[in-house]
């Protein structure tokens, strides 16, 4: 009510305003000193600011008859953003900074003379870490990257890189659900170097896993698998999940691939038909031959994509590679690796000998780089959406 008689004081001198000199926006014409005054919430009683409390500025008044000003800053509560206080993190009536993480680094250093060399040797002594209390502070926290931030609490995929190339923005890795993924431009496209190994979509819903081989064939709804899980048949290659997951990442089936939340972080996406027809022609391909199925088209591009023989895992030799030395140059740095796939009864199979990877077209189709190939292999036929593949994912 203070207000209102606040009003009604000042619109019932309106003769006297109106007989004196026109005071400015934000004061109003005080009848005992016959002088201009600062207006006490002045916002309030001038509410539409046109230098003037008149009528229009009484009936807006009366429109907040019954409201409070709780938090008394001169806001009505039904119109205030925060009836209270902001922390010191913008959070109305928060509780403050509540992430520990490093506020201070302190290095101590001490040094000796070398008299026989006439040089001084500085050396670290000692060191302290000062905690503290943080809202947010986001950065790079992988300790192998350019930018890399000591005091960061939260990883924000700024990460940078040498010798990262302009397709992949300068960056050498990404980051997604807590792994580092090393990157490679390919022409004007930026692929992962390595296959997906995500249990996440890109929104944070986890993709089922840890099927045995009966629900593995029964389902229709996404699902992810380790090479040589659970209790399924391996019919060749390394029985260890373990390492195979540290290898060659997850395999995936066709309704995880296609659906739309997306296995990809934010940003990128499984590599489409298309993606794939454009590195092919980038490494050398003819476009004619880039839209063929089957093994024969292009040249040597399975070797360029393929992980040097001799690497970890290398391709061979093995029986399941005719006893041949598999792999190949790896000059495209696309890395690929003999992951096997998942067949769509559950079994494991073709770990040592085959790469294969979905496309996320409409369609089953997949590439395939074996042993026993120069080439990169394209198929549609005979794909069961059930079975398991690798993932690769490329930049948006």
């Amino acid at each position: 009510m203070k207000h209102l008689t606040t009003l009604f004081a000042i619109l019932m001198s309106g003769c006297l305003l109106a007989q004196s000199e026109y005071c400015g926006v934000g004061t109003v014409w005080d009848a005992e000193s016959q002088t201009c005054i600062v207006a006490e919430n002045v916002e309030l009683l001038d509410s539409n600011l046109d230098g003037v409390v008149g009528v229009e500025d009484l009936l807006n008044l009366l429109s907040h008859f019954g409201d409070e000003d709780m938090d008394f800053d001169g806001i009505y509560d039904s119109v205030d953003d925060c009836v209270g206080a902001y922390d010191e993190c913008g959070v109305c009536n928060g509780p403050g900074p509540q992430i520990l993480g490093i506020d201070t680094i302190i290095v101590y250093y001490d040094s000796l003379y070398a008299e026989a060399i006439d040089e001084w040797w500085v050396f670290e002594v000692d060191a302290d870490t000062l905690l503290g209390y943080f809202c947010e502070n986001p950065g790079c926290m992988d300790p192998t990257a350019d930018n890399y931030d000591p005091y960061a609490i939260e990883e924000d995929g700024s990460c940078q890189y040498p010798n990262a190339g302009p397709a992949c923005d300068y960056a050498s890795t990404a980051y997604f659900d807590g792994y580092y993924y090393d990157l490679v431009g390919i022409g004007n496209q930026c692929w992962f170097a390595e296959n997906l190994r995500t249990t996440i979509y890109a929104n944070g819903d986890s993709i089922p896993g840890n099927l045995d081989g009966m629900a593995w064939y029964e389902t229709s709804e996404p699902a992810q698998a380790v090479y040589a899980e659970g209790t399924s048949a391996v019919h060749m290659g390394n029985d260890n999940a373990a390492e195979n997951l540290i290898r060659y990442g997850r395999l995936y089936n066709y309704f995880a691939v296609h659906d739309p939340r997306n296995i990809c972080p934010s940003g990128w996406h499984v590599s489409t038909d298309s993606d794939w027809m454009e590195m092919e022609i980038a490494l050398g391909m003819d476009p004619a031959d880039a839209e063929l199925f089957g093994w024969d088209r292009g040249t040597d591009e399975g070797l360029l994509i393929m992980a040097e023989f001799g690497g970890n895992p290398d391709w061979g030799p093995t029986i399941y590679c005719n006893g041949a030395e598999g792999g190949g140059n790896n000059l495209s740095g696309f890395s690929a690796l003999p992951g096997g796939l998942r067949e769509e009864y559950g079994a494991f199979s073709w770990e040592s000998n085959s790469s294969s990877f979905w496309s996320s077209d409409n369609s089953t189709i997949l590439r395939y780089a074996t042993c026993i190939q120069d080439k990169i292999g394209r198929f549609q036929d005979y794909i069961e959406p059930q079975s398991g593949h690798s993932v690769r994912c490329v930049k948006d």
